[in-house]
């Protein structure tokens, strides 16, 4: 045999390995449909993951955080679903409004309405699953949702709370001066960022249209019209209210809390969590980013991507999965 038949064949058993630990390393532990989840005013694009083999006896809720999100936050979410999966839960997600299916646009939502999102999506996904316990899961901009349902019903059994915000303003603020550190920021890059977000935190308040928004803002990426209306109609959210009352439902939580979080201060959230909930909480951190992914991981974009694409699983921090598990297992 020729040496360019060796390598050839040399080649071609690489190709088929790689394929291989790919196949393997996104071979999930779950059944999954495709339903289209019926709302008011139309229909929402979802997924619905179930153990492998029996009826679930619990769900899963997701509540996704800022962003035009999908069912599976382009796989990202997909260990979780099969951490579920393996506690006996089937899980449920949906793309945010507007993101495929026939109701309207998330940005025209405010918090409230994204609760009643998630009620409507609970109803529907019981009647599916028959699942006796329900519970919630919901990262960052969620911190605002997630105790509004539970407060809101009677049937949640726990709630995974990842990185959630408690004050709109504030976790603005935070993630703006935190980015800033983490870029190096000069004295009058910081200055000139700052100005800007006061510039918009005083708009908003005076509660100026878009026109108005456009004419006086100085900063160089200035939102668009269906942003600005988003953010004037939620940038009053503070899960403070909520919060107190979730601790007379006595629902369990689980907050899990990133310590290299740029998005959320995770101090504050977690003093406000343990303050308002006491014994009602119990909070885990990781050596992780906002989205529980470990620090290597998302700040490398090869690292990133060839993770992603190879072992979904390892992108997380070591442990966080097998929290999420246990949680559940526990109900």
């Amino acid at each position: 045999m020729s040496r360019w038949k060796y390598v050839i064949l040399g080649l071609v058993a690489a190709v088929i390995a790689v394929v291989g630990v790919v196949v393997f390393g996104n071979d999930y532990r779950y059944r999954l449909e495709s339903p289209a989840i019926p709302v008011a005013g139309g229909t929402l694009e979802g997924v619905l993951t179930l153990p492998p083999n029996g009826p679930p006896r619990g769900l899963v809720v997701i509540v996704h955080g800022d962003g035009p999100v999908d069912a599976t936050h382009d796989g990202l979410y997909l260990p979780w679903f099969e951490a579920a999966a393996d506690a006996g839960f089937a899980t449920v997600s949906w793309n945010k409004a507007g993101v495929g299916g026939s109701r309207g646009n998330w940005l025209h939502q405010s918090m409230t309405d994204r609760a009643a999102e998630v009620s409507a999506v609970i109803d529907w996904a019981q009647k599916q699953t028959g699942a006796e316990k329900v519970v919630l899961w919901g990262v960052s901009q969620a911190g605002w949702v997630l105790p509004a349902v539970a407060v809101a019903r009677d049937d949640i059994d726990g709630i995974v709370a990842v990185s959630p915000a408690i004050n709109w303003l504030r976790q603005g603020r935070f993630n703006l001066l935190a980015e800033l550190d983490h870029e190096h920021a000069g004295p009058d890059e910081r200055a000139q960022a700052i100005a800007v977000s006061d510039q918009t935190r005083a708009l908003l308040t005076q509660d100026a249209n878009y026109a108005t928004y456009r004419e006086k803002t100085t900063d160089p990426e200035p939102m668009d019209a269906d942003r600005w209306d988003f953010v004037k109609r939620n940038h009053t959210a503070d899960a403070t209210q909520d919060l107190t009352a979730l601790a007379a439902t006595k629902v369990p939580v689980l907050l899990l809390l990133g310590e290299q979080d740029r998005n959320v201060d995770i101090a504050e959230t977690a003093t406000t969590y343990q303050r308002l909930l006491g014994a009602g909480v119990t909070t885990r951190r990781f050596d992780a980013m906002h989205s529980m992914a470990k620090p290597a991981v998302e700040n490398s974009e090869l690292l990133g991507f060839f993770t992603a694409v190879f072992w979904p699983r390892a992108l997380f921090a070591d442990g966080v999965l097998a929290v999420h598990r246990d949680f559940l297992r526990a109900r």
